[in-house]
Formats: structure tokens, C-alpha cells, sequence
């Protein structure tokens, strides 16, 4: 039968065809542009995948990909678009938290029975939750806000756990993680399908849940730790947050399979952790001198200097009023020194003019008048007085 060309619109669709010389059009301009112009290529190209994906007929990849009918489109990609904008967003902070690294988890027999999931999940007893509020200030950065409201009705004051229950927690949390793995090792460029997806958000909320329900079941043991190493020189919240977060890798690393307590390899684990953070406090410390002090950075010497200097002024000024080098006249003499108590100890408290004028029988403005006086002939005489040294004059205190 011969090929069916554009000639002939009975054989093929018009919308095809015409999407069809566009294809063919662009396959043969693109050989001689891309040696000239392969930003304009690229550039025609993405415009001739946009036209034929609004016509439904092209599939996604270079332009001169074969065309395919509508319905024949990935089935992967179909159903990836049938997620809610909640699960989106839900996977989006999955695949940041573990897109790292494979999720581990500790593995068991069980696991590997048909019927795992009904045995691990469905049918073992349910454990209530214990209610951490007291607790709350020191665990928010490891409780999720999505399940609070969830597990309140369904919370006691305190919960202990028998090893029965511990194992059955246990099983669950790591039976949910290793299921996360499997959709991770079946992820094909990380492009998982809409039942992947599902699956994925599914088990690792189950994880995240069950791993938070023994992490608060078990907070008690990082405060009776704590207790027990008191004499440690480090701060008691910053003690505690290290014992937190030693108590939630205890978690992931506890294989419930050995029958041993997880109590017994929890409290092991956050006491070196707390040995850990005291030798690295210390170390760092040990790096410092001293403490920073802001007095210490600051200099006083003007300050010094200053008051000295004061001090030996006052001391010539005194000085001059005993030996009367400023030919003050006796009332002068006796208004400055009964106004300033040079003839008092260091500290009394000046004298006012009204004081002073009761004490020898003048009026305030009349004292006034005579201490400027003296003051003036106190000044002149300070001026002009030869340079002393300091221990030529008496300390007078």
C-alpha cells in the first residue's frame, strides 16, 4: 500500500496532518540551522512542541518524535497528575527530607510473610498515646503540629510499655520505613506514579507517627539521665536538648528483634551523649583566656589624668589662700574658706551664701560680692604662680 502523503486528507486527519508538516518542516530546517542558529532551533522547536500538546498529539521529548494519538499518552504521567495539591505538597517535603539517602530501617523476618501488613499493622493491639504537655517546651522541634490535635483524645498521663508492646511499636515503625524503601528502590528518575506517591505518604506518616509515639513514651528517661549527671558544668537545657535528640536516634537504631529494652539501650546512649557535649563544651572553653569583659576594653586614662589633675589643682588653691599669695584681705580669706571648707575634711558638703552670711553676719548678696572678689585675686595669683612640683605643696585630706 502505498505511504499516505499530504495529498491525500481521507487517510489522515487534518489536525494530524497539519501538525505533520510542521514536524516535517522543522526536521529539515533544523539540520542546516543548528550549524548557524541553534538558539533559533531550539527556539522553533519548543514552539511546535506547545502547539501539538494543545492538540494532544505529540508526546513530550524532541520535536521529531513520532506523533501519537491523545489517548495513547504515559500512563504514568496521567495518573501523577491525578494528586491533590495537599498530597503534592505532602511529597514535595518527603522527597526532601529522604531524597538523600535510601530510608533505613531495621529489618525482621516478619517483614518478608505475605501477609506483613496485615498481621503488622491491621490486626496488633493498638498502644495509647501518653500526654507530653508538661514536656512540650522541649520537644517541639521533634513533635510534628500536623498530629497534635489528632492524638488528643487519645492520649493518658503516662504510658509504660511492656517488651510485648515496645516489639509491637517497633515492628510498625520499621515495617512503615521499610516500605518507604521499597517505593524509593522501584522510583524511576524519581518520577514516582500517582499509586507510588500515595504509597510513599502513606507509609512515611505511618513511620514518622509511630517513631514520635515511642520517642514521647520515653521521655522521662533523657530528665532521669540528665539527674544523673547534675555535677556537669553545662547549661541544663542545652543538657536536655542534647538527650533529645540522642533519645530519637536511639529510636532509629534499636532492633526491637534481640530482646533487649529499649529503655536499657536508650539510657546508654544519651549518657555518652551527654559525656559528648560536656569534653566539647570544655574543649571549647579551653580555647578562651578569659571571659570578655566590656570595663576591661574600655581605658580609663583620661579619666585618671583628669581627676589628678583636680586634685593637685585644689591642692594649689589651697596653697595659695593659707600662704596668702593672692593678698586676700581677711574677710576674703574667711568667706572663701568658710564658702568652699578649705578648712574642712575632704567630701563636706559646700556651704551656701546664706549660710555663710548667718556665720559672720552678712546678708547673702553682700557674700556673694566678696567671694567673687576673692575668687578673681585667687585666679591672677593662680596664673601667674611659679610651676611647683606636687610634693612641695602639703596633702592636706
Amino acid at each position: 500500500m502505498a505511504r499516505p502523503t499530504p495529498s491525500q486528507p481521507a487517510a489522515t486527519p487534518k489536525s494530524s496532518v497539519s501538525i505533520a508538516k510542521k514536524a516535517a518542516t522543522l526536521k529539515a530546517s533544523s539540520v542546516a540551522d543548528s550549524m548557524h542558529a541553534p538558539n533559533a532551533s531550539r527556539a522553533r522547536e519548543g514552539s511546535l512542541r506547545k502547539a501539538a500538546s494543545r492538540k494532544g498529539v505529540i508526546s513530550k521529548g524532541p520535536a521529531t518524535k513520532t506523533i501519537v494519538p491523545t489517548r495513547a499518552r504515559s500512563a504514568s504521567v496521567k495518573n501523577a497528575r491525578g494528586l491533590s495539591l495537599g498530597e503534592k505538597t505532602r511529597l514535595a517535603k518527603i522527597f526532601t527530607q529522604i531524597n538523600v539517602k535510601p530510608m533505613d530501617f531495621m529489618a525482621s523476618a516478619e517483614f518478608d510473610l505475605e501477609d506483613a501488613e496485615q498481621r503488622i499493622l491491621a490486626n496488633a493491639p493498638t498502644i495509647a498515646r501518653p500526654d507530653v504537655t508538661w514536656y512540650r517546651p522541649l520537644m517541639d522541634d521533634f513533635i510534628s503540629a500536623r498530629h497534635r490535635r489528632a492524638r488528643a483524645g487519645n492520649s493518658q498521663s503516662s504510658v509504660l510499655l511492656t517488651g510485648a508492646q515496645e516489639r509491637v511499636l517497633f515492628l510498625k515503625y520499621n515495617y512503615s520505613r521499610k516500605r518507604v524503601r521499597l517505593v524509593q528502590d522501584a522510583l524511576v528518575d524519581n518520577k514516582p506514579t500517582t499509586d507510588q506517591a500515595r504509597e510513599m505518604i502513606k507509609f512515611f506518616d505511618l513511620a514518622e507517627g509511630f517513631r514520635e509515639q515511642i520517642a514521647e513514651t520515653n521521655l522521662a528517661l533523657v530528665l532521669a539521665m540528665a539527674k544523673r549527671v547534675r555535677n556537669i558544668d553545662v547549661d541544663l537545657s542545652d543538657l536536655i536538648g542534647e538527650g533529645n535528640m540522642a533519645l530519637m536516634r536511639s529510636v532509629d537504631k534499636f532492633d526491637c528483634m534481640r530482646g533487649f529494652k529499649f529503655s536499657t539501650y536508650a539510657c546508654r546512649a544519651i549518657l555518652k551523649a551527654f559525656s559528648r557535649y560536656s569534653m566539647k563544651v570544655q574543649k571549647d572553653r579551653s580555647k578562651i583566656v578569659a571571659e570578655f569583659d566590656p570595663t576591661m576594653e574600655r581605658s580609663n586614662h583620661l579619666e585618671t589624668v583628669r581627676a589628678q589633675s583636680e586634685k593637685d589643682s585644689a591642692r594649689e588653691v589651697r596653697h595659695l589662700v593659707e600662704t596668702n599669695c593672692a593678698d586676700l584681705s581677711d574677710l576674703e580669706k574667711l568667706v572663701i574658706t568658710a564658702r568652699f571648707g578649705l578648712n574642712k575634711a575632704p567630701g563636706t558638703p559646700q556651704a551656701t551664701l546664706e549660710q555663710v552670711g548667718r556665720e559672720i553676719g552678712l546678708t547673702k548678696e553682700r557674700v556673694r560680692q566678696i567671694q567673687n572678689r576673692g575668687l578673681e585675686k585667687l585666679r591672677l595669683a593662680f596664673e601667674n604662680r611659679p610651676t611647683l612640683a606636687p610634693a612641695s605643696i602639703p596633702n592636706q585630706n
